[in-house]
């Protein structure tokens, strides 16, 4: 499957869960490890988890390889690693702290519908 199809695969999951401020950003140009980082955040710890969950889930429904899955546990952020797409998510107190947008603030942000 390629990083397009992961990617929005990632967001329809977060989505259907009732991720809040899902965002894509775009980092092909910036960097080798991953082509997009889709960020989410969650209402609550058990919100998060349930996120980050149904990311795995349904990755593995269609075959797609989940290399690894940080955090858990009443953690504030997850990230789940697929290899060409990243998933982070978080409590919206730790997205802000940690600011991954502003970070990466000269690659494109895509958006959650992955239009540019």
């Amino acid at each position: 499957m390629q990083a397009e199809q992961v990617k929005d695969l990632i967001v329809n999951a977060l989505e259907d869960m009732k991720a809040q401020n899902v965002s894509v950003i775009d980092v092909r140009d910036r960097t080798s490890v991953t082509d997009y980082m889709v960020l989410a955040s969650g209402t609550s710890s058990r919100h998060v988890k349930s996120l980050a969950n149904s990311v795995v889930v349904d990755a593995k429904e269609k075959g797609i390889r989940v290399n690894s899955v940080e955090g858990g546990g009443g953690s504030d952020w997850i990230l789940v690693d697929m290899g060409d797409v990243v998933a982070h998510v978080m409590m919206p107190a730790t997205r802000e702290f940690y600011d991954l947008e502003r970070l990466w603030r000269d690659a494109p942000d895509i958006g959650a519908a992955g239009g540019e």
